[in-house]
């Protein structure tokens, strides 16, 4: 298989795809990926269905017969499900500018948003430069961030990516992927967070939920953030990353959880591969939904399973 960069691939070569290509989802420069495996127990059709139409869908993606313009179709068509059942979808860490974006990205590892947001209002008030940040106090800093965990390593993140942004970008967030990865503390994911949502650059935030959504969804059977990255940028298009990577946050957050997903009000249970390794009863399953969509989600599930 010929090796491409997607940042050089039009949309029409993006979807010419072959009904019997073999599923490749990361045709990238120094990136191989991995066959998706499937299991003997994966391999078998949920016994109750809520509903039906998917089931052989289901069952094509499960069996490793599905086909890599089937895989194309069914990851844009879940993409635009997620659409209609999270239409408001957004970064939920507070900020206002480039920097304090950043700056929240780097607190929020290992840290839920919820508790960032209430990290960084005083420290926002505090910190209100790059050179603020260069120049900080280490013990008043790590003072600040300390409730969202691994202090010691983050004030050292931040302080050094004030002291980058300060001696190689005049004190300014740079818009690019390369000079972004540059800085202390900011990552691929990181750096593709500020560039969705401060900068309107597409990229995919590869978190936990993100990762572990896609690879349930057999979209991929990479682990590696990098890898998977660039396995669902050959699925959906360029134009749709961000909204994509917010969307399946939030389904990863409400739904799809870990443990226990609501797949018996799931609105991706026509598509999901993996439909019925959470409850299937429709009220079992709606008492695992949260957030403040719940409603709007049910009525979806309702509509889909009439």
């Amino acid at each position: 298989m010929r090796l491409v960069n997607p940042e050089n691939v039009s949309e029409r070569q993006r979807t010419r795809c072959r009904l019997n290509d073999p599923l490749d989802t990361t045709p990238y420069s120094g990136v191989v990926s991995k066959p998706l495996a499937t299991s003997s127990a994966s391999a078998s059709a949920p016994s109750e269905p809520v509903i039906t139409e998917g089931k052989q869908r289901r069952k094509q993606s499960r069996r490793g017969t599905e086909t890599r313009l089937g895989l194309v179709r069914r990851a844009r068509r879940m993409n635009r499900t997620l659409a209609q059942a999270f239409p408001e979808v957004r970064c939920e860490l507070d900020f206002t500018n480039p920097l304090e974006l950043a700056v929240a990205t780097i607190l929020s590892a290992q840290c839920t948003d919820k508790r960032v947001n209430e990290v960084t209002p005083a420290l926002f008030e505090r910190y209100r430069t790059a050179r603020d940040y260069a120049e900080a106090n280490r013990t008043e800093l790590e003072e600040f961030i300390r409730p969202t965990g691994f202090y010691r390593n983050k004030a050292t993140s931040l302080i050094g990516l004030g002291q980058g942004l300060v001696e190689q970008f005049d004190g300014e967030v740079p818009h690019t992927l390369e000079q972004l990865v540059k800085l202390p503390g900011v990552g691929r994911k990181t750096a593709n967070v500020i560039l969705g949502n401060a900068f309107d650059v597409p990229g995919l935030t590869v978190d936990t939920h993100f990762s572990r959504l896609v690879r349930r969804w057999r979209w991929t059977a990479e682990t590696d953030p990098v890898k998977i990255e660039f396995a669902v940028a050959e699925l959906v298009e360029k134009r749709e990353w961000t909204l994509l990577s917010h969307r399946v946050i939030f389904h990863g957050r409400r739904v799809c959880h870990s443990r226990r997903p609501a797949c018996g009000v799931c609105v991706l249970a026509r598509d999901c591969p993996s439909y019925g390794e959470g409850p299937t009863d429709f009220k079992e399953a709606a008492a695992l939904v949260r957030g403040p969509e719940t409603e709007h989600l049910l009525a979806l599930a309702r509509e889909g399973a009439s």
